[in-house]
């Protein structure tokens, strides 16, 4: 991930509904194709099918 950042990323901000909370909030890029919710702080990964939509991470491991 360190090689990732020293290719010149810069994280995007970009407006749109959480689909984990619900609430209309800004997203920040964490990596290329995925995003955190400033409101609840759920990443989301970014698919790209005609329409941009977010859908939610999952985890590999369940959180205790």
């Amino acid at each position: 991930m360190k090689d990732y950042f020293k290719k010149g990323f810069s994280s995007e901000v970009t407006h749109g509904v959480c689909p984990t909370c619900k609430e209309p909030t800004m997203l920040i890029s964490i990596t290329k194709d995925f995003y955190r919710c400033i409101t609840c702080g759920a990443d989301l990964e970014q698919k790209i099918n005609g329409v941009i939509s977010y859908i939610p991470r999952m985890n590999a491991k369940p959180e205790a």
